[in-house]
């Protein structure tokens, strides 16, 4: 099962008590099996961090083309229909991406900071008043989606469906090893309701970012509706999940480090930078998948081309050649190191900006209203998938200022 080690032992994306804590498993894979392979999985892993960020700049011999997805009902050459440029390789890619770029540009993130305050408040306010909430259900769970559908121009009767569908995609039952039934539908349901919107903006445009591309253009170039609907479906789930498990994991582990979170209550201006750490410790994209292009040589052993290859990124982030002491979780972390987060090279995440902004809008907000806050043991869900990490519910008790 390994590469290196004497003893055997597995790793398994889709195995339940590996989602409780897969950290002891990625120091295991980096130590005795860089280069790790799965027989019965059928996939090849790397989880040192100059392995992943290699693998991430190497776009050549690591293909995206059959997308980025262990799932292997989610694997093949129509892998971009939802996973949109990211299941794409140059010059297919670069070309979306352009496109895509012309509207979702910076400027209409950064035109968003206020309306994502007014959201945040919106959801934070009356969470606070109640003292006892779920941090998931009342607050995390709705701003990305709310912040996405304001983008897209998703009506507000309709987002509760369309975060819940998202769930849906994303959500694996344990000991299923492909996507599900459930999940499949949603997707479908999600493509069938952007499309429609797709075809309504074609005959009523408006100021949203859907009708910013299907008026994106370079050289007479256009996207499809195809394309188009693909990057939406790509916005709510890799966009609105992530941000939402990136905002549980931060209350989560921060209350499991009350020392840390009174760094922050000391001095908010640390709230930037409890997001990067967040984002390095238990970060919400925890693994993508590559296709080799060729046989690829690496720590003695060989990738056979065609296969899948995982880039371990929760493991890169807990490298201690990068990160030092990286199983201990400091807001104030001198010498932060490379986070593999967002990815590198040619796929690196184009909504980096707007999750950061989204997350230290809403941690701020947070401080500056409590005292401080304790985890309600008892109602803590953890989501269940290959590639995503963090909370179903993570229900807390607030102390108000």
């Amino acid at each position: 099962m390994t590469s290196a080690s004497l003893e055997p032992f597995t790793f398994d994306p889709y195995d339940y008590r590996f989602h409780e804590d897969p950290y002891p498993t990625y120091a295991r894979l980096r130590a005795d099996a860089p280069l790790y392979h799965n027989p019965e999985l059928d996939f090849w892993a790397l989880s040192r961090h100059a392995d992943v960020v290699a693998g991430f700049r190497d776009n050549v011999r690591l293909s995206s083309a059959n997308g980025v997805s262990l799932d292997p009902a989610a694997w093949g050459p129509h892998a971009h229909r939802t996973m949109s440029f990211l299941a794409m390789d140059d010059p297919r890619h670069v070309r979306m991406r352009k496109l895509v770029y012309k509207g979702f540009t910076p400027r209409r993130v950064t035109e968003m900071d206020s309306r994502i305050h007014e959201l945040t408040l919106e959801h934070l306010e009356p969470a606070l008043a109640r003292e006892t909430f779920d941090w998931i259900e009342d607050f995390a769970g709705k701003l990305p989606m709310d912040v996405i559908s304001e983008l897209m121009g998703v009506p507000e009767s309709d987002r509760a469906e369309v975060r819940r569908l998202a769930d849906l995609v994303v959500h694996r039952e344990e000991g299923v090893l492909d996507v599900p039934v459930p999940a499949i539908e949603a997707a479908l349901a999600l493509i069938g309701y952007y499309s429609d919107m797709v075809a309504e903006r074609r005959r009523t445009p408006t100021e949203d970012l859907t009708s910013a591309l299907l008026d994106a253009e370079i050289d007479g170039d256009r996207l499809t509706d195809e394309e188009i609907i693909g990057f939406m479906f790509l916005m709510v789930v890799a966009g609105n999940e992530t941000t939402t498990k990136l905002l549980g994991n931060a209350l989560y582990w921060a209350a499991r480090n009350p020392a840390e979170f009174g760094k922050v209550l000391a001095d908010p201006d640390l709230v930037p930078d409890w997001v990067e750490e967040t984002l390095r410790y238990d970060t919400s994209s925890q693994i993508v998948a590559r296709s080799a292009a060729t046989d690829i040589e690496l720590h003695g052993g060989t990738i056979p081309a065609g296969s899948k290859v995982l880039l371990v990124i929760g493991s890169a982030n807990r490298d201690a050649e990068v990160f030092e002491n990286g199983d201990a979780f400091r807001i104030d972390r001198v010498g932060k190191g490379s986070l593999a987060s967002f990815g590198a090279g040619v796929h690196f995440c184009l909504g980096a900006h707007l999750a950061r902004l989204e997350a230290t809008i809403a941690l701020r907000e947070f401080v500056s209203r409590v005292r401080g806050y304790e985890l309600v043991e008892s109602g803590i869900k953890r989501v269940h998938s290959t590639n995503v990490r963090g909370f179903a519910a993570l229900p807390l008790t607030v102390k108000p200022r």
